[in-house]
């Protein structure tokens, strides 16, 4: 129960910075994860935790954090949240193989599904650690790659 507390709190530390100082891709990655924390306790509430077959309703959660990661990754103009979509990958796996193999162990399951999470707001902080020494640095972070590029001018132009 203290490693979740001491989670929890180093999460909640990282979600205040990144939305307090953060650029556009940190705040997004901070909205992901803390979707990530409410929805986790609202299914604790209701359904009951159980390792012994595949979690459906950690499943989906992680689907959406995947999904949701790998946009900011597309869009963002910043390399870390590929890392991050990486690491929301690593539960995805657990889950498939859970899926694929009946007799992991539930504790290698539990592993497996949280191990990447632990390396979430780290990487968060120092983003936007790093957000703001660019700030500093130059006065100014683009966080998105613009939609639509407009192209050079050519000669016949």
């Amino acid at each position: 129960m203290l490693r979740i507390a001491f989670f929890v709190t180093i999460l909640l530390v990282a979600l205040a910075y990144a939305m307090r100082k953060g650029g556009g891709p940190e705040r997004a990655m901070a909205a992901v994860l803390l979707a990530m924390l409410v929805t986790d306790q609202a299914l604790h509430l209701f359904v009951p935790v159980q390792y012994l077959s595949v979690d459906t309703g950690h499943l989906l959660i992680d689907l959406a954090a995947a999904a949701a990661t790998v946009a900011i990754a597309l869009k963002a103009h910043r390399f870390w949240p590929m890392i991050a979509a990486s690491l929301q990958f690593l539960p995805l796996l657990a889950h498939s193989t859970r899926a694929i193999e009946v007799d992991l162990h539930s504790a290698a399951y539990l592993t497996m599904q949280v191990a990447g999470s632990w390396l979430l707001p780290p990487l968060l902080v120092v983003a936007t650690w790093r957000h703001q020494r660019r700030l500093i640095r130059s006065g100014s972070d683009p966080s998105w790659v613009p939609l639509f590029r407009r192209s050079p001018p050519t000669a016949a132009n």
